[in-house]
This record gives structure tokens, sequence and C-alpha cells, in this order.
């Protein structure tokens, strides 16, 4: 079967990154996931390489993107999943708090967005997905979470902006925004929750590989909400 396009998954090791990154390779894409730990195990497949890489290192992101192109010439599709979450009221968040949530939430998707954005302008083509959040969506659903809704708002706008850039490419950006998403950890801490009105993260890959097939290519719609029920 023939090759369909190369891939980058950041925090492929993760939850969601693990379900891109199978979902990709079963649909016979090269993919390249970034790991944070040496050990942390993704895939044995041959279309699979895993790097590792402090994505809040602006030089480290940009030679890894710099090494797919030497290697595959273009990159296709980028699905950015690294990032962390922190509670806290105002009166709570320091600007440090806030500062950290950016980095782990902004930083680490600016620092490979950024040359995969450029490289597609190069290429006319291709498909950024970044990961947004209710609380970033919208600052209603940021209360108790005020670092962490300020640093997925800036996800939003620099959608925003690379698309505005991008008009009259074959670029897309988009972020998707889910609900609850069904891992382990979430059912350890809310065990009495329903499961069943969470979004599952398979789900969540196969709709952004939908994003990605020519049935899609007429959407400019950068917002994909995948709540379930939740």
């Amino acid at each position: 079967m023939q090759n369909k396009g190369t891939i980058l998954v950041t925090g492929a090791a993760g939850n969601l990154g693990k379900a891109v990154t199978e979902k990709f390779i079963e649909e016979n894409y090269t993919v390249t996931g970034t790991v944070v730990e040496k050990n942390e195990f993704v895939s044995d497949n041959k279309n699979f390489e895993s790097v590792l890489v402090d994505l809040t290192d602006e030089k480290a992101s940009a030679d890894l993107v710099e090494s797919i192109i030497k290697k595959y010439t273009s990159i296709d599709v980028a699905v950015l999943t690294v990032g962390g979450f922190a509670m806290g009221k105002i009166a709570d968040t320091k600007t440090s708090d806030i500062y950290k949530q950016y980095k782990l939430n902004f930083e680490t998707a600016y620092n490979i967005a950024q040359p995969v954005f450029m490289q597609m302008m190069k290429q006319n083509s291709g498909r950024i997905f970044l990961i947004g959040s209710k609380p970033g969506l919208d600052a209603k659903n940021s209360k108790g979470m005020v670092a962490y809704g300020l640093s997925k708002t800036l996800i939003f706008k620099l959608a925003e902006l690379m698309n505005d850039e991008a008009k009259g490419k074959n670029i897309v950006v988009n972020v998707i925004v889910p609900g609850t998403i069904d891992t382990p950890q979430n059912r350890k801490a809310m065990p009495d929750a329903d499961f069943s009105k969470w979004t599952k993260a398979e789900a969540i890959a196969d709709i952004i590989f939908w994003y990605c097939s020519n049935e899609a290519s007429v959407l400019r719609e950068p917002v994909i909400k995948v709540y379930n029920n939740a």
C-alpha cells in the first residue's frame, strides 16, 4: 500500500497522542512522535519513529521539524497534543502560575506549529491540529482554572492568525476542543461519572483523520468541538 504522507504528533505517548499515532499508522502514514522520556513506548511499527525532545526549547523544536523535512521533504499533518492543566482561582493565581501554564500549553505548541506552518506555506498544503479547551474557548468556563484558561485562549488566537495568513493556500489550522476524554486517569479521578458521556481518544483521532481527507478539503472552520454528551 502506498504511503499517504507524513505526520508529526507531539506527546505521542499520551492518551490522545497515542490514539492519533495508531490511527495514522493504520492509514499508512509515516509518523514521527515526540516523547519526554526515553522509555516511553508508543509503537514498534516500521512507519513510526520516536523522538525525545523538550518542546519548550525553541531551537530543539525547530531542529526536529528541520530533520523531518530533510528526511521526508514535507510535513502533511501535525497534531500537537502536549499540554498541562492546573486549578486556581484569581486569588490563588500568580504570574508565575500563568507563565508555567503558558509554557506548557502555548510554547510547546507554538515552537512546533511555527516552523511546521512555514514549511506548509512553502509546500502550499498541510493541516495543523492544536488542542484547545472549553476554558480557553469561553472565559466563563475558566472559573477556578485561571492560568490554564488564559494559556489555552492563545491557542485559538494562534489558529486565527495562521488561517488568516494562509488564505488562498491549501492550509488549515484547526483547534480541537474536547469534552472530558475517556482516559484511565480521568476514570480514576472521577469514578462516579457516567463514562458513556465522555469522548474516547480514538474517536477524536478518527475525526482528526477525517479532517485530513479529500472529503474535508473544502472546510475552513478552525474550531472542532468534540464534546459527546459531557
